[in-house]
Parts: C-alpha cells; sequence; structure tokens
C-alpha cells in the first residue's frame, strides 16, 4: 500500500501552513536569500525506517529547485549513525520545513519499527499482526501504511470497510445472533461480519450466526486458547485487547490466527531522527 500523492500533499501542506503561517521570524531574518546548504537524515536508534520519501516531498512543496538523495529507503533497517538521505537547495527551505518533515519520519519510522517487532515476535506461528482504528485525526493513512512497511497487516480503515458487531451494538440490539442475522440480511455480498466476543458462551452464539471473523476480548491467553479449540476453523479468530511486545508471543502460541493492536499506532515512540546541516555554500 503506498500512500496516495494528493492524499500526501494536502496533508503536507496543512502541517506546513500550521507551522510556518506567514513567515518564519528566525529564518527569514536571518539568512540570507541566497544561501545554499545541504542537510542529512541521521539515525540515532535502530530500527525500521518508514516515510522517508514523504518527508522529502515537504522541500519539495516549499521549493521548486530542492533536490533530495535517499540512500535508505521506506522497509529497510537502519543503525544508529547511518544517514538516510541529504536534502540538498537553499538553506531558508531546509529550515523552515525541517520540523515537518521530521514529524513525519519519525512517527512513521516509530510505528514502523513497533510493527516490525511485534511481526517478530510471532514468527513462526499462523498469526498476523494487525493495527486498528485507534489513530490520529488525519494521519490514519500514512500510519497504517508504515504498519505494513514494519510487516503488519490492516485492520478495518474505516467503519464502511466490514461490520464489526462491538459489546455496545450487542448490548443495544439484544444478542448476538438476532444481531448477526439482521446485519446479514441487509449488508451487501462483498463485506464480512466480525462479531467481539468476552465469553466462550458468546463465543458460541457468534460461530453459530455464522459470523465470518471472532474477536476475543481482553481474554487471557488460556480462555483464548480453548476458544481456538472450540472454533475449530468455524471462523478467523482475532486476539485484541491490551497487547504487549512481553505477551505477543504467548497469544500467538494459542492458535488464534489475528493479532491486532491499537498500540501499534496510539502509543508507538517517535523513532529518533535528526537533520543535520552538514555544509553552507
Amino acid at each position: 500500500m503506498i500512500p496516495n500523492k494528493i492524499y500526501v500533499d494536502e496533508l503536507i501542506k496543512r502541517a506546513l501552513l500550521e507551522d510556518i503561517n506567514y513567515i518564519d521570524l528566525a529564518t527569514d531574518l536571518l539568512i540570507d536569500e541566497d544561501s545554499q546548504t545541504q542537510a542529512e537524515y541521521i539515525a540515532k536508534a535502530d530500527g525500521v525506517v518508514c516515510g522517508i520519501d514523504i518527508a522529502c516531498r515537504v522541500f519539495e512543496l516549499l521549493d521548486d529547485d530542492i533536490r533530495t538523495d535517499v540512500y535508505i529507503h521506506d522497509g529497510e533497517r537502519v543503525r544508529k549513525g547511518d544517514v538516510i538521505g541529504v536534502v540538498s537547495g537553499r538553506t531558508r527551505t531546509v529550515l523552515k520545513g525541517e520540523r515537518t518533515s521530521l514529524n513525519i519520519l519519525q512517527h512513521m519510522s516509530g510505528i514502523a519499527t513497533a510493527a516490525a517487532e511485534f511481526a517478530a515476535a510471532c514468527k513462526g506461528t499462523k498469526a498476523t499482526v494487525a493495527d486498528t482504528r485507534k489513530t490520529l485525526p488525519g494521519l490514519r493513512v500514512l500510519e497504517k501504511y508504515a504498519v505494513t512497511v514494519g510487516g503488519g497487516r490492516n485492520h478495518r480503515f474505516n467503519l464502511s470497510d466490514a461490520a464489526m458487531i462491538k459489546d455496545n451494538h450487542i448490548d443495544a440490539y439484544g444478542g448476538i445472533i438476532p444481531a448477526v442475522k439482521a446485519l446479514r440480511s441487509k449488508i451487501g455480498h462483498m463485506n464480512m461480519i466480525e462479531v467481539e466476543v468476552r465469553s466462550r458462551d458468546e463465543l458460541n452464539q457468534a460461530i453459530e450466526a455464522g459470523a465470518d471473523v471472532i474477536m476475543l476480548d481482553n481474554m487471557s491467553v488460556e480462555e483464548m486458547a480453548e476458544c481456538v479449540k472450540i472454533t475449530d476453523g468455524r471462523a478467523k479468530l482475532e486476539a485484541s485487547g491490551g497487547i504487549t511486545l512481553e505477551t505477543i508471543r504467548d497469544i500467538a502460541q494459542t492458535g488464534v490466527d489475528i493479532i491486532s493492536s491499537g498500540a501499534l499506532t496510539h502509543s508507538a515512540k517517535a523513532f529518533d531522527i535528526s537533520l543535520k546541516i552538514k555544509k553552507n555554500r
């Protein structure tokens, strides 16, 4: 999944307008208009790079004459001290776009690195790692792209992608079986139905109702393993709720198909990257 260029450009423009507004008081009043610079993106930790082309696009939107060279691309591992890429051009342009560019690159690389750690912890099992809709407003596409770059998979992008019957739907409608039956009679043939369950009794109801995917919500490892046996392949099983790097391996070994984690996007630590001026001329 490669983010749509129109979406990316609009997002960058909004971020730049938020940051620069009218002028950059320090840059515009201190730096000569003809000053030229080279600046390097330098990794300050080990991890997975993501968003470097988008980060470079920030400068291209500010200045048609800017030049960017990328050495380490999305999905590639980087070690502390590695130079990811170089930006060359007007010093004013580099200074004005620096923060917006780094915000994007650090955030996306942090998510990709977290997703890679989760995916590595599941290696050798049937489980795949997925994100959720717990994303920052306006950044969902970039964040979900970063998850795939790190080796994870995407859950729903929005409420129109698939029907998920959650606990509040069940309580409001009056039960799993009638809710699934009513939804099945109205939903399109291309859409899947997922049901969130909180107990083995609800699991059996979801299986009986013919749910395509069943989410095991905040269950213990032992409960998940029992649910895998009960389901016996009659539906895809998704584990969710409180997933951490410390617990994900045990969860994957229960035999569930999917492990979804909101923490991949809403709690990923920004990856430490700097943009350092190398040379002025």
